[in-house]
């Protein structure tokens, strides 16, 4: 099957290659539910030594810098208690860490993940941090960028491989918020 974006060698329905996902990302692909049908979210195989963005679209497509998006682990504090949450922008923007996710969580503090406490905690290796498998519990904040792109790369769980998927099947991720100001 041919990848809808990029210059990949071949793409293959998630459902039909869960052995390539790492465990909470194969499960999410199980259990999906939502409009857009699971054959739909794409795996591509891809090198992991070459997973930086700007390499990564010099390599397979330039296009892919308007159609990539970026799952980040963020903590947000208050009081005592810490928050974990996925933020997904698109790959040319950046994370709005102190204006709309602080708001959002009605945190007082923000800031990036320890990659210890985002590998570990959501059992992806880091490079490769997926929206699709973060723990039920943490909230989701999505760009509606994201949403609005007709399809959208975003990593695999792993270095190795990326996901193409429906930009609109993002909105219907377990925990999902679209945040308007998201990504800047």
């Amino acid at each position: 099957m041919r990848a809808p974006i990029g210059n990949f060698d071949d793409a293959t329905p998630a459902p039909d290659c869960l052995d390539l996902l790492v465990a909470p990302v194969a499960a999410a692909v199980r259990a999906w539910r939502g409009d857009v049908p699971a054959e739909q979210f794409l795996y591509v195989d891809t090198d992991p030594e070459i997973a930086d963005t700007a390499v990564f679209v010099e390599h397979y497509g330039p296009e892919l810098l308007e159609q990539s998006a970026n799952c980040v682990v963020v903590a947000g504090k208050r009081g005592g208690a810490t928050t974990l949450a996925g933020c997904l922008v698109l790959s040319r923007t950046r994370v709005d860490v102190n204006g709309a996710v602080r708001r959002q969580l009605g945190a007082r503090k923000v800031s990036f993940a320890a990659m210890e406490t985002a590998t570990g905690e959501s059992g992806m290796e880091y490079g490769g941090i997926t929206p699709i498998g973060l723990p039920a519990d943490w909230p989701l904040l999505v760009d509606p960028a994201v949403v609005d792109t007709e399809w959208v790369l975003v990593g695999s769980g792993r270095r190795r491989g990326k996901l193409i998927l429906p930009g609109k099947a993002f909105a219907a991720l377990p925990g999902a918020v679209v945040v308007e100001g998201l990504g800047i």
